[in-house]
């Protein structure tokens, strides 16, 4: 049997299909894990361009999810062989419920049926979805209780956790869940359940990842922000703020107490980042640079989401700052990857 290499180098022994694809984080991580991507579903004009221009050899497929889970996705696949894993981040919605739990006839209408649909349609081996951990308390785990059980009649046995990116080799702290379906019978023929990765025994810190970084445009802070964020010291919040700065700048939720220590942030070398934010200005949620009086900049939130520096974004320059933040951290999808690829060849064994 002749063996494929991807351009990593790595033994190919597994296919993907990706829907909600974006800029290709967790398409990318797959790909460095061993998988061969098939076609990647992508909606956003942007997005696309970047796949594109970082990977023309792939199958995009820009079209409207919903419009490919009613016409099928099998004929947009260069031919008919079995696939072996389904992946994607579809949106977190809130679901209707009709009667008892009716799985299928809940969720009609959004965009989590578009690839249980799909799912059902190209019956792979197993599944890889990640959303926000917010999922897991969604609707008191209502939503998530209906997504399992969507998940069980198509055919598959699904588990579940939140991982933590920063523990997988991201300098970040990210939490998401991931949702792991293996198909019955494969399931049946292995006889044990899937295994998430084990977390690495050691944690990145901006300063290990943020040496050397490329030139690349930045976002800035308005003067206003400047003159309160000169106040804050690495590592601090807005409770390095001087009394009247701090209820000028907070207004009402100055008297609310508690946390809320993603004001007036200033990240600090000796930390993983924060969760990278679509918009890198916007008010009480800053990330501003540990040094400088500013956002980080393209190449340092990319490399915070563990993209490599040849991955280049297309669009704006909000467009771009919003595929990075949307994207799921290339080494988390890659650990997990990993971790599939393990548990596919106790089946191919």
């Amino acid at each position: 049997m002749t063996k494929r290499y991807n351009k990593n180098n790595i033994d190919i022994k597994y296919s993907v299909v990706e829907l909600f694809a974006g800029a290709g984080g967790l398409a990318l991580g797959l790909e460095k894990a061993g998988f061969k991507t098939k076609a990647v579903v992508e909606i956003d004009k942007w997005a696309c361009q970047t796949l594109k221009k970082n990977r023309p050899n792939w199958n995009i497929i820009e079209e409207d999810i919903t419009k490919i889970s009613q016409e099928g996705i099998r004929k947009q696949l260069k031919d008919n062989q079995e696939i072996d894993l389904l992946s994607g981040g579809y949106p977190c919605q809130s679901f209707s419920y009709a009667g008892n739990r009716q799985g299928m006839a809940d969720v009609r209408g959004t965009l989590f049926n578009d690839f249980a649909e799909i799912l059902d349609e190209l019956k792979p081996k197993m599944f890889f979805a990640e959303n926000v951990k917010g999922l897991v308390s969604h609707d008191k785990g209502r939503t998530l209780e209906t997504m399992i059980k969507v998940f069980e009649e198509v055919g598959y046995i699904v588990q579940y956790k939140v991982l933590n990116s920063v523990e997988y080799g991201v300098a970040q702290k990210r939490q998401r869940i991931v949702i792991i379906g293996v198909r019955e019978d494969i399931h049946k023929a292995i006889g044990e359940d899937f295994e998430f990765p084990k977390p690495y025994n050691y944690r990145l810190t901006l300063k290990d990842i943020l040496k050397d970084v490329p030139p690349s445009p930045c976002a800035t802070y308005n003067e206003k922000k400047k003159e309160v964020l000169k106040y804050v010291k690495a590592g601090g919040c807005w409770r390095d703020l001087p009394d009247e700065v701090a209820r000028d700048y907070m207004k009402t939720t100055y008297f609310m107490g508690g946390g809320r220590t993603g004001i007036a942030r200033r990240l600090s070398w000796d930390e993983a980042g924060l969760t990278v934010l679509c918009s890198p200005a916007q008010k009480q949620t800053e990330r501003c640079h540990p040094d400088e009086l500013r956002p980080f900049s393209i190449r340092e939130n990319a490399r915070i989401q563990s993209f490599p520096d040849s991955w280049v974004f297309e669009g704006s320059l909000s467009q771009q700052y919003k595929q990075i933040g949307n994207a799921v951290p290339v080494n988390l999808a890659k650990e997990v990857g990993l971790a599939i690829i393990r548990y596919l060849d106790k089946f191919e064994k």
